[in-house]
This record gives C-alpha cells, structure tokens and sequence, in this order.
C-alpha cells in the first residue's frame, strides 16, 4: 500500500500561508554567488517584517509580538514558531513551506535541525514518503534531500554549491559540542583543533575550509522540529547561532520558547476540528497503593569469591519530574531508608541474606520476606497482567468492530515497558529468551483468540503478531544484548531502520506485526495512524514525556487504499 496525502486541508494551508505572509513584499537583493557556493539572498527589512508579523498574528487572533527579538532572545537573525499539536500534520507543513518559499521567495537552502536520532529517521521517511507528492504539486521541480553525516562532507560542498533545493537534515548533537570552543578558535592548540566535532575542523579535501563554513556562507533558512528538546540550554543556542542562518522558523506541539507566533493549532482546537483521534482511558484497580513503599528483590546470590552472599532490590524515589525506580545493594545491616527521600521505609534493616541454591530470600527488621523478584506493593505483576489482558482484549474488540462496520483498516497496539529485559533477553549461552511480558503476553492473546466473540477474525500465529524494537549490543556481528537506552544513541539507529522507515509495511494487512513493544525508541519522532491502543507498563514523569506518547497514536486513521478515514467511531484511541 502507498500512503496518499491531502494538499488541501484547509487548516495546513493556513499554517502555510501564515508562513509566507511574514516574507511579504520583501526583495531578493545581493549577489547569490559567494565564495564558497550559493547563497539565500532574501533581504530581511525589520521594518516591514514586523508589520507583516503583526497583521498575521492579528488575523490569526495572536497576540501580537512587541519587537522581533524578546527578552531573552539569543538570537540575531528572526525567529518564528508554528504549533501544531502532534498527529495534524506538522512535518507535511514544514516540508511543504520549503517548497512554498522555495518556488515564490526563491529560497532555496534548508536545514532542518532535529533533537534525537529518532526525529531524524522520522523527517528522513517522511520526505521519502512524500518526494512523489512534492514533485507532483511543484511541477517536478528538482530537489535533493539528505541528512548531514562527518563521513561524507561532499554532500556538505553539494548543499552549498547546489543552485536547486537543497534539504539538509542534522541533529544538534553534531555541532553543538564544541559551542564555546569555536568562539575561541584563534586560541586553541593544535592537539584541541584535532578534537573538535569534523564540523568545526579544517579539511584538506574542502580547500582548507570548515565545513561548518560553506552552511554559513549560504546564509541557510532553518526548520528547528521541536525546538524545546533541540536549544534548550544556552550552549545549544550558541551552536545555533554558529550557523549563521537568514532566520529560523520553529515547530512544535509544546513550545517552550514561542518566538513570534504566527500559527496556533492546539489540542482543544485540533480535537474540535476531529483532526485526531477521540480519546478514552482504561483505569485497571490495583489491591495495592502505588504510592505506598515499594520494594522488588532482584538479584540474590554470591559475588565472585565472596564467602557471603548480597543482594539488590528496586526502591522508589521521588524526582523533581515524578516517582523513579532505584536499585540499592543489599548487605547485613543495609538500611534502606537511608537510600531514598522517600517516606516508608522506615524499619526496612537487612537482617539476613540467605542464597542456597532454591531457598533464597532476604529478611528484615520488620519481618518482612522477599524471595527472587518478589514485590511488596507499587504496581504489582498482577496488575501489569491485567493491563496487558485489557490491551490485547481492546485490540481484538477493535478488530471485530472494524470487521462488522466494513472498514478495512489494520488495528496497531503499542506497549511502553520499563526494561526491555522484561519482554526480551538473551541468556549466558547466547539464545534469546522471552521475558515475562513477552509470555503474559501471549497467555491473553491466546486466550482472546481461542473466545468465541472472536471467531470471525483471522487466526494469526502469537509468534509474528507481536515484536519488540529495542537497542542492541553485538560482538563479531552476533546480537548478545538487549539495552535499555535514552532512544538517541548511535545503537539505537537499527530500531529506527526497522520500525520508522517501513510505515508503509507495518500498515500492509497482510504483515501479521500488530503489537509493537519499546523502551524509549518510539516516544517521540515516531507515529502511526493506524495505532488505536497505548499501553504505559512503566511511570511517566513529566507533561511532556505523557504528551509525547499519547501522541504515538493521535493521527486519524488510514485504510488499506491509503486513504485517510474521518469516521468519529473509528478514530478512537484507547489508553
């Protein structure tokens, strides 16, 4: 199947023209050509760029901005934000106003900055998703698309030398390092020039210019998707600023900085236009509080040649941005009230720590017992059985609802876990085994498959229907780690490969993947349309991070043609 896109949504078109209208009657002044390639050379008159600024923020109903540089702006060069809740088409608009100012500004060098590897992937798919598209409403203008990589530094001298669209995209990370450094590059030693990011560094095959040189001489325009992850600190603003971009326009659900708004489309908004899904929230009751003192044993035995035994357990411990798990070592004596700020620990004094191979347990002062990966309260294993058995039965109903209606879209479930252990690992021999979510998982598919109220859906083998995209660790090319990770390392990018540029495959009814499984890889960058439960296994912290992951699953749905779907009963997203 191939996803198709809509060129007339009117609220896209807004956001669009709101963009273009902040460059209105500016002149194209100066000479293009410059000595390291081809510059943007649109002539920015503060002036009338703020009377633009306040007649789209007037007709928008904005507040209108008191100058283009607030307090606190860092910046020379303008600033202007667009925000857009997550799942209404933000990246379709920042792609489509390139070409926009492209074809009427005569702009014609982009750089799209991006916070995380996953970002990156998800702009990359999308561009390729929509290069046909684009071609297709801009009269097969000619364009190149790629991401900035230290390896390759001809794509650098191409993006500067180019005279057609160039896009570039490239996380912050690459050039934001050395911040302070380059300031002071005249000081630096030889030995601190050879350890400054490639960005930053002279090279012989560039005439003995820096690559960061030929992005500056062509005075880029930038697109910052999600700009409170990518400047948030003042030494990422800094980076930035070594850009020297003509201006910047920004891009974002959840602002925290909105520079000079010329766009508003929020949640409430979005949700009254029914541009995303409906959405209902499954409450599970536990027997237990979970904001009473919790406490797991998870690891008990003899280290090396110790000739007694100790042990870890899991405690929480309250953060600035919520309730996080701790592990503390265990020895004769340990108190664990010592370990957190947590109240309710008190009494918790290790007064025996027994490993005998099929008898292990630790015992404290108040007489409480625990055995191998046993709990004492928080969210306890029945409870994550039970959320899961609620997921897997939601899925099912979905399927049978869809089935009855003649709809003919693939149901998506999303699982958040809290260490990939749990779903997947490998053991001491190197084979992979399931982790307990893995298997309670398949205990309440199978059970819901095997139920009568669901006879008239296909019979799927467990085993394909569900899959996990974690992180991982190989040696002489052999997989021998799953990780738990931040979702932007460099190990991360295999996830990224599999599961962001094959949206088109997971959509296919035919591929039996239904139940997808992440640690970190799919909070943000990553989305699917056809996504209609999440299920959280692990604590979010802040607003935003809850955000990120109710909107994996905000887009309206697509069917098997392609198209999108804007029935009310079908975009609902469970969670």
């Amino acid at each position: 199947m191939k996803l198709k896109f809509n060129p007339d949504l009117d609220y896209q078109r807004d956001a669009i023209e709101s963009t273009l209208a902040v460059f209105d009657n500016l002149s194209t002044a100066g000479e293009p050509y410059r000595k390291l390639g081809i510059a943007n050379t649109l002539t920015l008159n503060p002036d009338m760029l703020l009377e633009n600024l306040h007649r789209v923020q007037e007709h928008n109903f904005i507040e209108k901005s008191n100058s283009l540089h607030g307090a606190g702006d860092d910046y020379p060069f303008p600033n202007f934000s667009v925000e857009m809740e997550t799942g209404t088409g933000k990246t379709y608009v920042y792609l489509r106003s390139i070409f926009e100012m492209n074809q009427q500004l005569g702009l014609r060098k982009f750089i799209i900055v991006v916070p995380s590897v996953a970002i990156r992937e998800g702009v990359l798919s999308s561009l390729k998703l929509m290069k046909a598209h684009f071609r297709n409403l801009y009269d097969n203008v000619p364009f190149d698309h790629y991401v900035y990589s230290a390896k390759d530094l001809s794509k650098v001298r191409q993006f500067a030398t180019a005279n057609t669209l160039q896009i570039m995209v490239i996380n912050i990370q690459a050039f934001q390092r050395d911040a302070g450094d380059v300031e002071n590059y005249g000081n630096l030693t030889q030995d601190q020039i050879k350890k400054l990011s490639v960005i930053h560094r002279e090279q012989d095959r560039m005439s003995g210019a820096k690559p960061i040189e030929f992005i500056q001489d062509v005075r880029p325009v930038l697109i910052i998707d999600e700009p409170q992850s990518v400047d948030n600190t003042a030494k990422a603003r800094r980076a930035v600023n070594h850009l020297k971009p003509l201006f910047a326009l920004r891009y974002s659900a959840t602002h925290r900085n909105p520079y000079n708004v010329i766009y508003q489309l929020g949640p409430v908004k979005a949700y009254d236009m029914k541009l995303v899904k409906q959405i209902s929230v499954a409450s599970i009751q536990s027997q237990s509080n979970v904001n009473q003192t919790y406490l797991k044993l998870s690891k008990i035995g003899y280290v090396g040649k110790a000739k007694t035994p100790s042990a870890s357990v899991v405690i929480f411990e309250d953060k600035p941005n919520g309730t996080k798990e701790k592990s503390v070592k265990l020895k004769q004596g340990t108190d664990l009230s010592d370990h957190t700020n947590r109240s309710g620990y008190q009494g918790y004094v290790v007064n025996e720590i027994y490993a005998e191979l099929g008898a292990e347990y630790v015992r404290f002062a108040n007489n409480v017992i625990l055995e191998p990966e046993q709990e004492k309260d928080g969210i306890h294993d029945n409870v994550i059985k039970e959320q899961i058995r609620q997921t897997v039965e939601e899925h099912f109903k979905k399927e049978r609802n869809l089935q009855k209606q003649g709809v003919k879209v693939k149901v998506l479930s999303l699982f958040f876990i809290d260490k990939v252990a749990n779903y997947r690992y490998y053991d001491e021999h190197g084979n992979v085994q399931k982790g307990k979510i893995a298997r309670w998982f398949e205990e309440a598919y199978k059970e819901y498959a095997a139920s009568s109220l669901f006879n008239d859906l296909p019979k799927r083998d467990v085993e394909q229907v569900h899959n996990g995209y974690f992180a991982e660790v190989k040696k002489r090319g052999k997989v021998v780690e799953l990780k738990d990770t931040s979702g932007n390392t460099a190990s991360d990018a295999e996830v990224y490969e599999l599961i962001m540029k094959r949206k088109e495959w997971l959509l296919d009814d035919a591929v039996p993947l239904r139940f997808i499984f992440s640690h970190s890889a799919l909070k943000e960058g990553w989305d699917n349309p056809n996504v209609f439960q999440i299920c959280s296994l692990r604590e979010f912290g802040s607003e935003k991070e809850r955000r990120q992951t109710l909107g994996r699953g905000l887009r309206l749905a697509v069917d098997a043609n392609g198209d999108r779907v804007y029935d009310p009963q079908v975009n609902r997203l469970e969670l």
